[in-house]
């Protein structure tokens, strides 16, 4: 791992080990008493999990507007000193769109990381068991559950398309005022820290930007997303990002000479050949070769077999892109659930609204910059036809945080989705507000505490010894 400190928008570099934290001591004090033994905790992954649903207001900034149910989830800390955990660590999911139950399968992860606190999990607005954009068609009763199924899709997004009041409520300022009350509400005296995944530093970093918590110990954010409004690594250039991680990839494969013989020269070369032959096209599923290895860039045991499923399709073979296809498909599992399945409707609105700087993108467009890449995504075709559901950006858009406590960045360097670069970028004016320690995980994709789960653990737990008020 290479660790940075910046502060005060200067670089520089610094050892892993870490000086102890001059705060004063504080008192550890027993969590909510609101939190109620969960009906679904006797299954392993949940057992002792204690749930909670709170009520915040339809749009913060009119009380009378009506109500959103937020769910939370709390899993008490396994060590506990006492019996009386240090303190909560929130944990805010990505997307946007995606359920806190994503996380379920990696408590233990969290747990390792922050020992001896309580990890609280919460569903923000429009996801998960929180209310939802299309109340209706998302309910778990609903013919396709909290999924969207046959005519559900149409009734759905055509209110996204009527842009009614509760819709447009759905921002991600509305979202950072609510994780804003959570942790006011369930963790009042308590150390708080908050980790945010992708989507998740754009929600955690616009709640202290408009409303910060009284008392926040420290930020860990993993797989920073890139300072609004840049263009240049907006959703809509996502195949050109992943585009350039996958290159990255070839070369690698170039400088080892068992890998480029493999290959018969360079591998450049050798994956054009394959997309440039409608036969080997065809040995991809759906015919898609250039999304399917921009696809395998997410998980790093299916991104190590691309040279690999290069070789097997220059000779006209299916072996290695199976075996792809399957460590993929192991890679998402946790994450298919209908639990954990991400809310389309929410995904839509938020990406639209504030994460897509080119509204008039066509389909046509998106084909024309595909034709010189060599790996895609199928995000920015689904992001075309847009413009007709957005919520206009409010003046939080754009600005960075006044103050900050000691945050930490987990970026990988081969991240298909936050780009390094936009991720320095985003930590470079963050650091006008408070210290920011970057650490960039070489070798990881997106998503550090997922991919490469021993880095991040010694990460957190060297900026969690340094930052707690309370010494371990």
């Amino acid at each position: 791992m290479r660790w940075t400190v910046l502060a005060a928008a200067a670089l520089t570099t610094t050892a892993m080990a870490a000086a102890g934290c001059a705060g004063v001591a504080v008192v550890a004090t027993a969590p909510s008493s609101r939190f109620t033994p969960c009906a679904d905790a006797t299954s392993p992954r949940l057992a002792g999990s204690l749930c909670t649903t709170a009520r915040t207001p339809l749009r913060h900034d009119d009380p009378a507007s009506g109500e959103v149910e937020l769910f939370v989830r709390r899993f008490p800390a396994r060590d506990a000193e006492g019996g009386i955990s240090r303190g909560d660590v929130w944990l805010v999911a990505g997307g946007p769109g995606e359920a806190g139950a994503g996380f379920y399968g990696l408590i233990d992860r969290f747990r390792a990381a922050f020992p001896g606190y309580d990890i609280v999990v919460p569903d923000h607005r429009g996801t998960g068991r929180s209310s939802r954009v299309c109340a209706a068609e998302e309910a778990p009763e609903s013919p396709g559950g909290r999924g969207l199924e046959g005519a559900e899709w149409g009734s759905c997004f055509g209110q996204l398309s009527a842009r009614s009041p509760w819709v447009q409520s759905f921002t991600v300022t509305n979202a950072a005022h609510d994780l804003h009350d959570l942790i006011a509400r369930y963790s009042r005296g308590r150390e708080v820290y908050v980790y945010g995944v992708s989507y998740g530093t754009q929600l955690v970093l616009r709640m202290m930007t408009v409303a910060p918590p009284t008392a926040v110990t420290g930020i860990v954010l993993d797989s920073l997303v890139p300072p609004d409004g840049t263009e240049i690594w907006d959703l809509s250039h996502r195949s050109q990002v992943v585009d350039a991680v996958g290159r990255e990839v070839l070369a690698q494969c170039d400088r080892d000479p068992g890998c480029r013989a493999k290959l018969g020269g360079s591998a450049v070369d050798a994956l054009q050949r394959v997309i440039d032959d409608p036969e080997r096209v065809k040995l991809f599923p759906g015919g898609q070769p250039k999304a399917f290895l921009g696809a395998l860039l997410d998980a790093p045991d299916a991104r190590a077999l691309i040279p690999d499923v290069i070789a097997d399709a220059l000779a006209g073979r299916t072996a290695a892109i199976e075996r792809a296809q399957a460590r993929l498909e192991a890679f998402y599992a946790p994450f298919t659930s209908p639990e954990a399945a991400s809310s389309i409707p929410l995904v839509s609105l938020i990406s639209a609204s504030e994460n897509n700087a080119r509204l008039a993108l066509t389909r046509a467009d998106i084909a024309a910059e595909s034709g010189a890449l060599l790996f895609t995504s199928s995000l920015p075709g689904q992001l075309t036809g847009g413009a007709d559901m957005t919520y206009p950006r409010d003046a939080a858009f754009g600005q960075d945080p006044a103050h900050l406590p000691p945050v930490l960045v987990l970026q990988g360097d081969m991240d298909p989705k936050t780009p390094h670069a936009g991720a320095v970028a985003r930590a470079a004016t963050l650091a006008k507000a408070g210290e920011v320690q970057f650490v960039t995980v070489e070798g990881a994709p997106h998503y550090v505490v997922l991919t490469d789960p021993q880095h991040a653990e010694d990460a957190i737990n060297a900026f969690v010894s340094r930052t707690s008020a309370r010494p371990r």
